[in-house]
């Protein structure tokens, strides 16, 4: 059997390294010392300026919805996991829609303006597979109209544009460090800025808006994670150049032994260095999908339709929205297995079955 993906786990001799600290301290959660070193050890890997460790990815967005104190109408992609929308929906705003460019899979700028309301407050747009959006674009398009930017970085881990983070764009970046995701601490995700004061004021809502020992200074929630989980991320951090090493290879490889098949790949702009993320093909018709699928299931192969189908029309909580060529792509597009423990012969027997479908 080859799943879709598989959570890499770092040697259990030096995940228990760390376990044994906890035991002694016994400081088990509430921004412990190994979330703390967690927070500076990714600010250094990453080269940002202000990081936050939290919750999840979902919490994440929350926070950032709520620092920036949005309301009214957010613009943002249907091409996306639900929590980019959902996330949206929670801290009462309405999500806008605007359709994806064809290529890059990323919310269309040209489309974005024609969007905007007196009622729009911010654009949230995702890095989608982790291939950054057109940020110069958008960027231009918020100081015009005086919006807030939040990108939601889920799979842009370890991602560059023109050798800095692209966590450093927008007012906030957030992503997820969810198990499925190329690095992991279980569950978890960051929040990451270049405001101090927003960075400040995260900070606080992070910790239910405490001041002090018996005062708030805001509203706030529990978006702190254990130390449990700082102790994977630690242990995993030493890894990671080796993962996405290993994943560059995987789609190398996947590359080429496709040559000959009727399908595109996402289209990612120049001075990106790529983290390996996701390999996504998008085939001639669903047709085509849906038996390729089936083949590679019916020899325990499994596949993943990301994003499939547009959240422009499945979520029962909003109105369903026409947008015509994420319809088109959610139809299409399918990711393949992709992790570190993945082998070349087993790359192989995907393509095969592949080709000969």
């Amino acid at each position: 059997m080859i799943p879709i993906t598989k959570p890499f786990l770092p040697p259990i001799s030096e995940f228990e390294e760390y376990l044994s600290g906890i035991w002694t301290r016994g400081w088990l959660t509430n921004i412990g010392p190994l979330a703390s070193k967690l927070e500076m050890d990714l600010k250094n890997y990453l080269g940002v300026k202000h990081l936050l460790y939290v919750t999840n990815g979902t919490v994440a967005l929350q926070m950032a919805i709520k620092a920036l104190d949005l309301s009214g109408e957010i613009i943002t992609t249907p091409f996306s996991f639900v929590a980019t929308t959902s996330s949206i929906v929670w801290e009462g705003c309405k999500p806008v829609f605007v359709d994806i460019d064809k290529e890059t899979l990323n919310i269309d700028p040209t489309k974005i303006e024609c969007a905007i309301t007196p009622q729009t407050s911010a654009i949230l747009a995702t890095h989608v597979y982790g291939n950054p959006c057109n940020i110069e674009a958008i960027e231009v398009i918020a100081k015009k109209h005086n919006l807030k930017v939040i990108y939601d970085g889920a799979h842009a881990f370890g991602v560059s544009l023109n050798g800095k983070s692209i966590f450093e764009y927008g007012d906030i970046t957030t992503c997820s460090l969810h198990a499925t995701k190329l690095y992991h601490t279980v569950e978890g995700g960051l929040i990451i800025t270049q405001n101090q004061d927003l960075y400040n004021k995260m900070a606080s809502i992070r910790n239910f808006g405490i001041s002090g020992f018996d005062s708030f200074q805001e509203l706030g929630i529990n978006g702190k994670n254990s130390e449990f989980h700082a102790a994977m991320g630690l242990a995993n951090l030493k890894w990671i150049n080796r993962i996405i090493d290993k994943r560059k290879t995987i789609i190398e490889l996947y590359e080429k032994n496709l040559v000959g098949l009727d399908a595109k790949s996402q289209l990612w702009m120049e001075g990106v260095i790529s983290n390996g993320a996701y390999f996504p093909i998008i085939l001639d018709s669903e047709n085509q999908l849906l038996k390729i699928k089936k083949a590679l299931e019916d020899r325990e192969i499994f596949t993943r339709r990301y994003f499939y189908p547009s959240l422009a029309k499945s979520l029962p909580y909003l109105d369903s929205v026409k947008m015509p060529v994420t319809e088109d792509i959610a139809q299409r597009i399918l990711c393949l297995p992709i992790f570190f423990e993945l082998t070349e012969e087993d790359i192989d027997m995907v393509c095969r079955i592949i080709l000969q479908t």
